[in-house]
Formats: structure tokens, C-alpha cells, sequence
């Protein structure tokens, strides 16, 4: 479905890649969360996929889609295929909640007829069934989120890509999005989520991929954590024990950490001695011997 093969992105004038030999692969369905820091490549990675960006080098396939070969004038219809929910969401202010996903199908030329049958089926999708004739202003965080989510799932796309979709939102109604999300993702279409809420990424436990200074530091296939330091992602590719305890003991003895280390020391040292008991319990007899 998605596909990145040792793709680098250097901006012009700027010496380091902001993407670094990045090779990825998301099957159809997958429910995957990409983390790391500002900065780190999350936004070019996104844009790499909706052809907003060309690489420098490497390649990039999407629905069976070669970059290598899209012509300019076949990008609407490659973007028609994915889905996006913006970080600051770019709700129209003065259009209605119906008017808003509307507006994602007449610009790709659907019916009035088609429009008329499908914005309300969407919108009852994302529970906003009564919302139709309010505007972006009237309505809470959460449910001008659930506009955006609407509006970019109104073409049907196979792929949805959202932009931090919990961000500045409570706990509870970020929690009420991701179910959303879950249940998209339920209906078949791929969901590739940039975030930084850690607790939504650890309590849903799904593909993880981290990525650092424009490289892809760790892919944790199941039961995901949200860890943005190099050694815990890679360590984190194996699956966690569902303890908590056991997980974190798991990462600080293989981090070397202080308490690890010190642990190790004590235990060379008890074996150094349990070896020289043993040598001058053996060394005596012999001596005996000989004389």
C-alpha cells in the first residue's frame, strides 16, 4: 500500500538530509502511528506521499502507484486515493459542516445529486449527524476535529493521513477520536497517524514507527510504546511483556543504565571470588604431590 525504498530529501541550500535513506513499508489495513520529534521528518515524510515533495533520491509507491512516473497532471486523482486531516484542520469558517465536506467532492467534480447523498452518511460515520447546518465556530475542538476527519474521508479514500489528530484536545475527547479513528481503520482504509500524545500510542498498542534526524530509528510491528530515544526504539522492535514493570526492566538493563551497571559489577566481582576459592582449593593437593 505504502511504500518508501532508501528515499533521501535534502531542501536546497541546506547541507544535512532532512530525510536520510528512509525505507518503509505499510501493508493495506495497517493501523501504524509515526512519532518523533519537531524536526525530526514527520511533516516531509507526509508530504513525500501526497506528491506535495519529490525525493531527492530513493523511491516511493502508493496503491501500486510508481512516482517515478506520475505526471503532473495525475496528481488529483493520486490524491483522491488519500485522505488528509490537517493539523490546524483548515476548516472553511464561513461554510457550514455540511458545506465543508461538501466542498472535498465538488472540487474533484461529483454530482450535486451524489453530494446530497453522501456528506450525510459521512457525517453520521463520524457522529455528527445534527451538526450539518452549523458552522466551525459553533462547535467544540472535538467535533470540528471529527469536520476534518468527515471531509478528507467524503472521497473514500484507501489511505487517511492525520496530523497530529489529538492535538491541543482533553484526554476523554482525544480518546473519542481515535475510537473514530479505530473504526475507519475497521471499514479496510490504511490510517497513518504523526502524533505526539504518548499515552493515546501506548494505550492503543499498534505499529509504532519512530523516527530521528531523518532516519527511521525504531518499528515496533505490534503493541507499540512511544519511546523517541534511539537505543529504547530499537530495542522496543521486539514485543514488550504486557507488565509494565517487566517492560521498563527490560529497557534499562539493556541500556546500560546506572543501576544495570552497577548490578553487573557486583556480580563479576562475586564471580571473581567464587573462581579463586576454587584455584587455591586445587593448587594445594598439587603442591603435596610433587614434594
Amino acid at each position: 500500500m505504502i511504500l518508501l525504498d532508501n528515499v533521501t530529501k535534502y531542501y536546497p541550500g541546506e547541507s544535512e538530509p532532512v530525510l536520510d535513506s528512509v525505507t518503509l513499508h505499510i501493508q493495506p489495513k495497517e493501523f501504524v502511528f509515526l512519532v518523533g520529534e519537531s524536526g525530526a521528518g514527520k511533516s516531509t515524510l507526509i508530504k513525500m506521499l501526497t506528491r506535495e515533495e519529490k525525493p531527492t533520491s530513493g523511491k516511493i509507491m502508493v496503491g501500486g502507484i510508481d512516482y517515478d512516473y506520475l505526471k503532473k497532471r495525475h496528481i488529483p486523482h493520486l490524491r483522491r486515493r488519500i485522505g488528509v486531516v490537517f493539523q490546524d484542520l483548515k476548516l472553511l469558517p464561513n461554510r457550514t459542516v455540511f458545506e465543508n465536506v461538501a466542498f472535498a467532492l465538488e472540487i474533484v467534480g461529483v454530482s450535486n445529486a451524489e453530494i446530497r447523498r453522501t456528506v450525510p452518511k459521512v457525517l453520521d460515520l463520524v457522529g455528527l449527524a445534527d451538526k450539518g447546518d452549523k458552522f466551525p465556530g459553533d462547535l467544540s475542538g472535538g467535533q470540528r476535529q471529527r469536520v476534518a476527519i468527515a471531509r478528507s474521508m467524503a472521497r473514500q479514500p484507501k489511505i487517511l493521513i492525520a496530523d497530529e489528530p489529538t492535538g491541543n484536545l482533553d484526554p476523554k475527547i482525544s480518546a473519542g477520536i481515535m475510537r473514530l479513528l479505530e473504526e475507519i481503520n475497521n471499514f479496510g482504509t490504511t490510517i497513518l497517524v504523526t502524533t505526539h500524545d504518548a499515552e493515546i500510542v501506548n494505550q492503543m498498542r499498534r505499529r509504532v514507527v519512530t523516527i530521528q534526524d531523518g532516519k527511521i530509528i525504531g518499528d515496533q510491528k505490534s503493541n507499540g510504546h512511544y519511546y523517541l530515544d534511539a537505543e529504547r526504539a530499537n530495542i522496543a522492535k521486539r514485543p514488550l511483556a504486557n507488565s509494565p514493570r517487566s517492560a521498563a526492566e527490560e529497557i534499562r538493563n539493556a541500556t546500560n543504565s546506572p543501576r544495570s551497571n552497577a548490578h553487573a559489577a557486583a556480580q563479576r566481582q562475586a564471580e571473581a571470588k567464587v573462581v579463586a576459592q576454587k584455584t587455591a582449593k586445587t593448587a594445594a593437593p598439587r603442591k603435596r604431590i610433587i614434594q
